[in-house]
């Protein structure tokens, strides 16, 4: 996770007053994700907690543009997790995933809002290759994630283990508590990104839910727009360029649209079907 300076001056962040430091928000008796419970009754427990809402608090930078961007990419993921029957709470692991940004790459090669792998994308139907990676694709993606987290409940039937998996994998989880003895992602002794993973999560809503108690000041969040329309694409493009201006876009406007296309050509030799987005001229 980027951690930068705080800044002013952009409508969101308001710097305590002359002479004071931000606060975290107290560490609540308890949290619920999913309709599920977890108490923070233990030192481990409480700290880890206490740890990650410091997090979120002091990376100003960081977290007021997750707040700004929530208003542009919550729609649609809330949408497609709710097509899916997945809880509405899996987006804020995705918020922590990615910091909210569509275009994030890790040093190790995971992409996209939900940051999957390029194995793990193809073992979940997306394709990635030079012209294409629906990696990038936000419903794409976010329905391959939906495909992972309901696997995964089917095998832990509890969304706290479902949600370290996503760290660490099935089996790595299942590994785990079948050597530990337990039940509960909370029991065990895990590396410290999964054991420091969904005490984020948890944070992350917090943050979301009641941005004032962390020191910040949303006054505006980008906007949501739906787009015009989509075009089915089964054959070949020649020219993105072209394509675009044939919409009364610039080539740009239809890139940022569409950041699953990775080429200024579509030559698609597997003759697969896309939907490209046709954004409304003036608001990519």
């Amino acid at each position: 996770m980027l951690v930068s300076a705080s800044v002013s001056g952009q409508g969101i962040y308001t710097p305590p007053a002359e002479g004071r430091h931000p606060t975290p928000p107290p560490v609540p008796t308890y949290s619920v994700f999913c309709g599920d419970t977890i108490r923070f009754d233990t030192e481990e427990k409480y700290e880890r907690m206490d740890r990650e809402l410091m997090n979120f608090t002091f990376m100003h930078t960081t977290s007021s543009l997750m707040l700004k961007r929530s208003g542009k990419y919550f729609p649609l993921i809330e949408r497609v997790l709710k097509e899916k029957g997945v809880p509405d709470d899996f987006k804020y692991l995705m918020v922590i995933e990615s910091n909210l940004d569509p275009k994030a790459l890790s040093s190790a090669g995971a992409a996209g809002l939900w940051q999957f792998t390029k194995a793990t994308a193809r073992e979940y139907g997306m394709m990635v290759n030079t012209e294409v990676d629906e990696r990038y694709n936000i419903a794409k993606e976010t329905e391959a994630a939906c495909q992972y987290i309901l696997k995964a409940y089917s095998q832990f039937k509890d969304w706290f283990n479902v949600a370290a998996s996503y760290n660490c994998g099935m089996g790595g989880m299942s590994r785990r508590l079948a050597e530990q003895k337990q039940e509960s992602f909370s029991d065990l002794w895990m590396p410290e990104e999964t054991s420091r993973y969904v005490y984020r999560i948890l944070a992350a809503k917090m943050l979301f839910a009641d941005p004032a108690a962390f020191g910040f000041e949303v006054k505006e969040k980008y906007p949501f727009t739906e787009p015009l329309h989509t075009v089915t694409i089964s054959g070949s493009i020649n020219d993105l360029v072209e394509f675009a201006q044939g919409y009364g876009l610039t080539y740009a406007e239809l890139k940022r649209a569409n950041l699953w296309l990775r080429d200024s050509k579509l030559v698609n030799k597997e003759q697969r079907t896309y939907s490209i987005t046709i954004p409304r001229p003036g608001t990519m």
